[in-house]
């Protein structure tokens, strides 16, 4: 079977997030799965099958890191719509049956695709004890995202402070089930971008995601409310990088990027 790696949220190869796709005629057994994601070893591989005709969704869609499944992946969603569209495996918008629901990709004309999650449920909570000794930095304030997504968004004091964070990544899996969300407003807007992020993720063995589409499905709704905008423009400020256009719509996010397969070939097992 054809295996591919697609840099997602990105319009260049060596950027943004990457991702192992599979399209499957149906789903092995999930140790084969999760071997195979082992094997790919990037933040997560996406493994997807045809659906039948007439149902809610058009294909099936689940998400391995390296370490477990997850019940989410943005960058791993846009990755596969991007194969079925540019292998004409699917025209036009696609319905995913996944954990968290069905979810709709929709390319555009440009080669963008915009993708339709759930919201994250914010709720501001205490600073945990000991959080910001982990991070190395004290936050300013704290939100937790949800069952869904499953991390804990703390804002930072600015940009730079984002961007030369150094965790502790083993205490940091203490905080919330998936992970760490670090984000602060943008020094300076007029670069492109509303607020800046970096996620780390020890708990599902990614100590830190180069772009991770669902996390903002929780950034979305914090700088929108702090902002005063719907639609915004996160940079999520790893050593790859990647923007994500974000556009709340009440109990949806839509997240809006590009991208690029970089290798295609042949799984022999």
């Amino acid at each position: 079977m054809r295996i591919r790696i697609v840099d997602a949220f990105t319009d260049r190869p060596f950027a943004g997030n990457p991702a192992g796709v599979l399209l499957l005629d149906a789903f092995p057994e999930d140790d084969w799965l999760q071997k195979v994601a082992l094997e790919v070893n990037h933040a997560e591989t996406a493994f997807a099958h045809r659906l039948p005709e007439g149902g809610e969704a058009d294909w099936a869609l689940r998400w391995f890191t390296p370490a477990t499944e997850v019940a989410m992946c943005g960058h791993a969603t846009l990755a596969t719509a991007h194969v079925l569209r540019t292998t004409g495996a699917h025209e036009g918008p696609v319905r995913f049956a996944t954990r968290s629901g069905v979810l709709i990709a929709s390319p555009a004309g440009d080669g963008a695709i915009t993708l339709d999650f759930p919201t994250a449920p914010l709720t501001a909570v205490d600073v945990p004890d000991g959080v910001a000794r982990a991070l190395g930095t004290e936050p300013r304030t704290a939100y937790d995202t949800g069952a869904n997504v499953g991390d804990l968004v703390l804002e930072l004091a600015d940009e730079k402070t984002v961007r030369g964070l150094a965790p502790d990544h083993k205490a940091l899996a203490a905080y919330s089930a998936r992970g760490i969300i670090a984000t602060a407003r943008a020094e300076d807007p007029s670069r492109g971008y509303d607020f800046v992020s970096r996620c780390f993720f020890p708990n599902v063995g990614i100590d830190e995601d180069p772009v991770t589409g669902s996390a903002h499905t929780a950034l979305a709704p914090c700088w929108s409310e702090r902002l005063g905008r719907p639609d915004l423009t996160g940079l999520q400020a790893s050593a790859r990088s990647g923007l994500v256009r974000t556009g709340l719509r009440g109990d949806r996010t839509l997240l809006t990027g590009h991208a690029v397969t970089v290798i295609e070939g042949d799984l022999l097992v």
